[in-house]
């Protein structure tokens, strides 16, 4: 009997040791009103999560005895409280009491822990469920140009914005800091093809947090980042059911649907969960072009928690299409929006008549696609797996598979012809192109006035299928003092870049009819297969990182190290002119087209990187930090030649060394930071696409060197109840140092990188009522590396207003919300042609890209 009972109390013993212990509750404010977003972490480990909409929370841990529980939110002081896990189930109502400040938020990004931005040596921005869910989201830049550090440019419509960050030389989109969704790159190798990050997803209700960390160890986890890490979180079940809806009205017969929906799967005590949301989406685009913009994005998730963790299963699914807009000309000298023939506006030249473009080629009848724009089509699938072999020992495992159908077709900014002019006049027109006669018409035969100005342009197809494979393993052993993370990250992608480009003639009017030429065009088609190209590639990533955290009483250290090898293989097919009709006119008769014959060629590079940082926590409120990295980056791979005997040219890594010192400060409603940083890039491989002679494009490399320092300030200050004052400041001076190809160009500013951004924010949030008025500004920039065309500064002004109420008896809601982007509807220009680079000059008309004008949302969500 003794030794059954000792028997049976060893196994609880056990039993007890082994146990999950769930936690679950909800976290109010001292009103009494629940607040979405807060973190809820078990100080010194990995459990915890963040609260839904409702306040809720629920996880489990599979620690046990004494620990310590913190929940913390912005504008909230962190609560703290002394807990025991036996494995019995332990509810807590939480209330927490306003006066905190931003520092003392749960940051997951930035290091293989989690510790608050107070306690981290890095530069971070993070945005809650709640900030994000009452943002615009009609593309990343409407949230990233609010990011410190960051110039975001959204002129090109919905997607593909252009993105650049701390000073450091880019043509946009994503090229040194990745967009991630759950920690994983939406693509893990930039370059396979021109396509930004973002075409490949778009923000739902089902977004929990965003964080952004710059330069520092986001180079050594994952996919690394030598400039930072863009990284949304998604939302996971909790054992309380979560109901959103929301329906849209906007400018330009705009309506949008989202909705989210998590909660348990199976009984009372099941262990798993699910979370699912989605948008439906259709309007005429931010600016009409007779174009479809439509489409719908479904994502979803269910977590099994284990008796060690949980396994998470994520997917998505995308079919969108919407419209990109390039520079066009503007107005010479005052670069505002011009009017047209017709002594309207111009807001596009983009034109719906395009899309009956057909014609002749070796292997049939060619179709333009240029009405699907830009059209994703795909998904991928994500299961993570978490385990705890220990309380200090953890694997936390990724592995995803993506694949996409997708096109980027857009319309260029000019014919290309050498020689002619941005918008001509008739007799202009026939000059440029050697010919001494011809009647110009519309498509129906009517004449054209003879005053009538034309804009001849290109259009651009490119279908680029995608699919890739990614895997992301780390191992953390954790001690009193120390945290080791050993992990490994491999990608395997594929892509193809198949391009078209065919030109047409139109009026210089907005949505432009299509002109016939006599003798020249045939229904408004001026030439043919203008430009071909056809390119395969595929990318092999392996990398291997260590990293040490070591807490100390007064001290954070962090230091880590990484090693990468990557390969490509490219294969491009040549191209040659064939005769296909016989109009008896040559630029119609003859289509450039694939030949069938191709190049191959094999590159590779490998490359370490070593980041140290240090954080000493001067007093409970003030911390001075400092961090230090040496990166790379390797160059894009759809930019590799051959030469004449067919082999590559050399494939060599950019080298990236950053520096930042800086001080955190948060006490009571005031929290600031302040950095110092600067940035040097070697061999930097800069590529541009340049206009050829034909119509078509060349590609002009040149190896530079450049270096920036700056100064970047944040701050937010509760300076009344219910208000708040928020903002930031970058000012930084940059140059290129070498230019193999242009010396001259040593010493000026690098091209479309501005010197000053600033963000300025007023809120006022009562629960009931709140409302929020944001001011981006971007000061002078240049628009190529030859300093040739300086742009003027921008300020973008956005507003955001709502008001919930009660709509039921159990804490179900509503909130009426209205947004304006660029309220005072502000002129400015983003960037000139990119297709003229360091060629372009000021004339009667400048190629430029406006800012966007006005638009209006109005929405209704439902929380229940």
């Amino acid at each position: 009997m003794k030794k059954i009972i000792f028997t049976l109390v060893c196994l609880f013993s056990v039993s007890a040791m082994l146990a999950q212990t769930e936690i679950t509750g909800t976290v109010k404010d001292n009103s009494g009103v629940p607040v979405p977003g807060a973190n809820i972490l078990i100080m010194g480990s990995t459990s915890g999560a963040t609260t839904d909409f409702d306040g809720n929370f629920s996880f489990s841990s599979n620690l046990n005895g004494a620990q310590k529980i913190q929940v913390s939110y912005l504008g909230y002081s962190t609560f703290q409280k002394a807990i025991t896990l036996t494995g019995t189930k332990i509810t807590m109502q939480i209330v927490l009491q306003e006066g905190g400040n931003t520092l003392d938020e749960v940051v997951l990004t930035a290091t293989s822990s989690t510790r608050s931005q107070k306690e981290t040596p890095l530069s971070i921005t993070s945005f809650g469920a709640k900030e994000l869910s009452k943002t615009n989201t009609s593309s990343q830049a409407d949230i990233l140009v609010s990011v410190p550090g960051i110039t975001a440019e959204g002129g090109g419509g919905e997607v593909a914005s252009n993105i650049f960050v701390r000073g450091l030389p880019s043509g946009g989109q994503y090229q040194f800091n990745p967009l991630q969704i759950d920690g994983m790159p939406v693509l893990s190798t930039f370059g396979l093809n021109s396509s930004a990050h973002d075409v490949y997803f778009r923000n739902d209700l089902g977004i929990k947090s965003l964080e952004f960390v710059r330069g520092g160890s986001s180079i050594l986890y994952g996919v690394g980042s030598v400039a930072g890490i863009i990284n949304y979180t998604s939302v996971t079940g909790t054992s309380n059911p979560k109901n959103i809806i929301r329906t849209e009205v906007g400018s330009n017969s705009r309506y949008k649907g989202e909705f989210l929906t998590s909660g348990p799967l199976g009984g009372e005590n099941s262990n798993t969960f699910y979370a699912l949301s989605g948008f439906y989406r259709y309007d005429d685009g931010p600016i009409k072009t007779g174009l479809p913009t439509e489409g719908f994005q479904l994502r979803g998730n269910i977590k099994q928690v284990t008796k060690n963790g949980s396994i998470t299963m994520s997917g998505q699914f995308i079919d969108d299409n919407v419209q990109f807009f390039l520079p066009y000309p503007l107005q010479g000298g005052s670069r505002e929006r011009p009017n047209g023939n017709d002594g309207e506006t111009i807001y596009t030249l983009q034109t719906a008549a395009a899309a009956d473009i057909s014609y002749k080629t070796p292997n049939g009848i060619y179709t333009s696609p240029i009405e699907d724009g830009v059209a994703t089509k795909g998904g991928y699938f994500l299961t993570n797996f978490k385990h705890d072999f220990s309380e200090d020992l953890k694997l936390d495992a990724k592995l995803r598979y993506s694949k996409y159908k997708h096109q980027f077709n857009l319309f260029l900014d000019g014919s290309g012809v050498s020689g002619a002019k941005a918008v001509e006049t008739q007799a202009e027109y026939l000059a440029a192109r050697g010919l001494t006669s011809g009647t110009f018409t519309s498509l129906n035969g009517q004449p054209l006035a003879s005053d009538a100005l034309l804009f001849e342009n290109r259009i651009l197809d490119r279908s680029r299928p995608l699919q890739e494979l990614v895997a992301d393993i780390k191992m953390t052993k954790i001690s009193d003092i120390h945290t080791f993370t050993f992990g490994t990250y491999m990608s395997r992608s594929e892509a193809g870049d198949f391009n078209v480009i065919t030109n047409y003639l139109g009026e210089y009017n907005n949505n432009p009819d299509l002109v016939e030429l006599s003798g020249y065009s045939i229904n408004g088609v001026t030439n043919r297969g203008t430009g071909y190209t056809n390119k395969n590639i595929s990318s092999n990533k392996v990398a291997f990182f260590f990293t040490d955290e070591i807490k100390l009483d007064r001290w954070n250290l962090d230091f880590g190290v990484r090693y990468e090898r990557a390969s490509g293989d490219i294969e491009s097919e040549g191209s040659e002119s064939y005769l296909v009709d016989d109009t008896g006119i040559a630029n119609l008769d003859n289509v450039r087209w694939g030949n069938g014959t191709w190049t191959r060629g094999h590159v590779s590079a490998n490359d370490f990187a070593v980041a140290l940082a240090a954080l000493y926590k001067v007093n409970d409120d003030l911390s001075a930090y400092g961090n230090f990295s040496r990166g790379y980056f390797f160059p894009e791979l759809r930019s590799v030649k051959f030469d004449g005997l067919g082999n590559p040219n050399e494939y060599n890594s950019e080298k990236i060394v950053q520096g930042e010192l800086g001080v955190k400060y948060g006490q009571g409603n005031f929290s600031g930071t302040a950095a110092l940083y600067g940035v040097t890039l070697n061999d930097r491989r800069n590529v541009t696409f340049v206009n050829a002679p034909g119509g078509g494009f060349v590609e002009e490399v040149d190896i530079q060197n450049t270096k920036t320092f700056g100064i970047e300030t944040t701050w937010k200050w509760k300076f009344a109840e219910n208000y708040a004052f928020s903002g930031s400041l970058s000012v930084q001076d940059h140059e290129i140092t070498k230019s193999d190809s242009n010396p001259d160009f040593e010493g000026n500013n690098l091209g479309r990188q501005p010197k000053v951004l600033g963000t300025f924010g007023l809120d006022y949030d009562n629960a009931a009522f709140d409302g929020n008025f944001v001011y981006n500004y971007t000061g002078k920039k240049f628009t190529n590396d030859s300093n040739s065309i300086e742009l003027d500064a921008i300020g973008i002004a956005n507003l955001n207003l709502g008001y919930t109420f009660p709509v039921g008896e159990d804490g179900e809601s509503l909130r009426l919300g209205a947004q304006v982007y660029n309220l005072f509807n502000s002129a400015g220009v983003t960037e000139g042609s990119p297709r003229l680079n360091n060629n372009q000059t000021e004339e009667e008309y400048f190629v430029g890209r406006p800012i966007l004008p006005t638009r209006v949302f109005l929405n209704a969500t439902f929380n229940f």
